[in-house]
């Protein structure tokens, strides 16, 4: 879960960072995502900590990018660090990130155990975004990103990804 550190956080950074979307998923914030983990302040010069999703993430630099110029934006000077340690997992993500995820058509994660039975031994619990049937199948273990499978609604027909579980 996204971890914030300063005292006026609340009324100042955090109305920011909400609108900073994940660039790889637009309905979703860098904070619902959980990939913020902690961002300070002092005076006009924010210092944003940030986690990347899977190592190596290619939405890291867009990402760092897009909150120096939010804040920017507010009138702030921003510096944006890569925390690596401990790794994201997809514990991070919201309830309310979780909600979005399916709203916009891609499966949230299993649980860890759950996510191996789909991903390698082919069970069926991944509900459908779309009629929200678990009768669907995997069709490939990479989706539009690695950090997404590629699966399909035996009911509705319909293709959907599913955020892969990591912790």
């Amino acid at each position: 879960m996204t971890v914030i550190q300063a005292v006026d956080i609340d009324q100042i950074l955090f109305p920011i960072l909400e609108k900073v979307s994940d660039p790889e998923i637009p309905v979703l914030s860098i904070l619902e995502m959980g990939v913020v983990r902690s961002a300070i302040l002092n005076d006009k010069h924010a210092i944003v900590k940030i986690t990347p999703t899977y190592s190596g993430c290619p939405a890291m630099d867009v990402i760092g990018d897009d909150i120096k110029r939010a804040l920017n934006e507010h009138g702030y000077t921003a510096e944006v660090e890569l925390i690596l340690s401990p790794a994201w997992t997809t514990d991070w993500i919201t309830p309310k990130g979780r909600k979005a995820l399916e709203d916009y058509g891609i499966a949230a994660p299993l649980e860890a155990e759950a996510d191996k039975g789909v991903l390698l031994n082919g069970k069926r619990l991944v509900k459908c975004p779309q009629c929200k049937s678990t009768n669907t199948r995997l069709v490939s273990q990479f989706g539009s990103t690695a950090c997404k499978a590629q699966f399909q609604c035996n009911d509705c027909h319909e293709p959907f990804d599913y955020f892969k579980c990591l912790k």
